[in-house]
């Protein structure tokens, strides 16, 4: 019994030809089935040229163990959460490496009521199963295709919206050639029919599992000028992009400017808050300053979760949150059964903007004078461990306070840091925010940034 390397703390996901192939694909399957006791599953992809072939693989597993598969096809990994509870499943999978390399795939999975699957409640024990590959005598299972599955889901995305209050916008949307086309046209569709005055711009829009113009991850700073260029180009009002599998959503301004994710947490938390007021928002440890503020004006709760899809989902499920929000551009609804989607989200900014009458700049231009940040930066190092604890070393005799809860945050008056280890790489990623003083961010990120690698610095 060989070691299944592609399993991770939540998800599956690894090198084609080396942590993962179709025969591998179609051991989890079964295990999932199995491990699970799911007599109805459902399962997706996205559009890259292995996820079709793994997706056979993972069926044929899942329909030896005697399990009905619902198959949606090509699609979002949101998708598959929605039909998961939709048509009663006992768990979903969607295939999928997001914006990993070309040479990796993977999976998403969740149990049934779209619930996270972590190790804790069922992954560990697929992988061991997975491993073991002892599942007796296989039985007959059924597969059929999800009929109807998107166009429930579209009427569920728009349930988000008050459509009467969108004004006339012209919106710059980029697929990166991934999985999120087809999906938004029928949005768009739906939208025409109701008489949604919305002008739409497509930017590679078409899914082509090769990636002719380069994986795609909006929150790479090299992938953002295609969309900030179209905005421009078309005198927009809004750009949109998205990654591979369309549960992160990314947002650009009129003048074609990234907006960092932390700020459209706080925007949506308040809009949530707004109209349901009272209610808890979950939000990351990594850049907390600004959605915390948002939430204590619109008389909400915001709380505190570990990074990372899962442990976001599971901490909105226990405090009953009406919205969760990662700067990382995850946006989870308790209303899309407590899971992200990467479309609800330009949809309730169109209704912002038609609301307030003010452009994506102006709605956050105010925030991102309160609370300056530097956006999540990359180092990597030979001995994370011992950089980081240089940087501890330097600052926490003066600090307020320091918190563990995800790698590990240091809190000023007037700043505080995040420092976060990799769990699959030799990278550390730092995030710095202050109160109203961009100047003091780049001071700190300049002292953090010699500790890191080794030289000088500090308090």
């Amino acid at each position: 019994m060989s070691e299944l390397t592609c399993f991770k703390a939540y998800d599956i996901r690894g090198r084609l030809g080396v942590d993962l192939d179709e025969g591998i694909a179609e051991r989890i399957g079964r295990a999932f089935a199995q491990v699970l006791g799911a007599r109805r599953v459902v399962i997706g992809r996205d559009c890259r040229a292995s996820s079709e072939a793994l997706t056979e693989a993972a069926v044929r597993g899942l329909l030896a163990a005697g399990a009905e598969v619902l198959d949606l096809g090509l699609c979002g990994t949101e998708e598959m959460y929605f039909a998961t509870t939709h048509f009663g499943a006992d768990g979903g999978i969607e295939v999928t490496a997001s914006h990993n390399p070309m040479d990796y795939n993977g999976m998403k999975m969740v149990r049934a009521g779209s619930a996270p699957l972590g190790a804790e409640n069922g992954l560990a024990a697929i992988k061991a199963a997975a491993e073991r590959a002892e599942f007796g005598p296989a039985r007959q299972g059924t597969r059929r295709p999800a009929e109807g599955a998107r166009r429930a889901y579209v009427e569920r995305c728009l349930s988000f919206v008050d459509i009467g209050a969108l004004r006339p916008l012209k919106i710059v949307v980029n697929a990166g050639n991934g999985a999120a086309g087809p999906t938004f046209d029928a949005i768009a569709a739906a939208l025409v029919e109701r008489g949604a005055p919305l002008e739409f711009v497509r930017v590679h829009h078409a899914p082509d599992g090769s990636f002719p113009n380069g994986i795609p991850n909006p929150l790479l700073p090299e992938n953002q000028p295609v969309t900030a260029d179209a905005v421009r180009a078309a005198g927009a009002d809004l750009g949109v992009a998205w990654d591979g599998d369309f549960d992160r959503c990314f947002f650009f301004d009129a003048n074609g400017r990234f907006i960092d994710g932390e700020y459209i947490v706080g925007l949506l938390a308040a809009a949530f808050l707004e109209k349901n007021p009272g209610e808890t928002v979950i939000h990351d440890p990594r850049i907390i300053w600004n959605t915390q503020d948002m939430v204590a004006r619109a008389g909400g709760q915001a709380v505190q979760s570990r990074t990372g899809h899962a442990f976001i989902k599971q901490a909105m499920r226990d405090a009953g949150a009406i919205y969760g929000g990662e700067m990382s551009a995850h946006h989870y609804f308790r209303d899309f059964v407590y899971c992200d989607s990467g479309m609800i989200p330009w949809l309730l900014v169109a209704e912002l903007i038609g609301r307030r009458g003010q452009g994506l700049a102006a709605l956050v231009e105010a925030r991102m004078a309160a609370f300056p940040s530097s956006g999540e930066i990359n180092f990597r190092l030979d001995d994370p461990k011992a950089a980081i604890t240089r940087v501890v070393a330097a600052y926490e005799r003066d600090a307020e306070a320091r918190d563990e809860m995800d790698g590990i945050s240091v809190s000023f008056a007037d700043w505080r840091f995040n420092l976060r280890s990799s769990n699959t790489e030799p990278v550390v990623r730092l995030n710095v925010e202050s109160r109203g003083d961009r100047a003091l961010v780049a001071t700190k990120v300049a002292e953090i940034r010699a500790l890191l690698e080794g030289g000088g610095g500090g308090a």
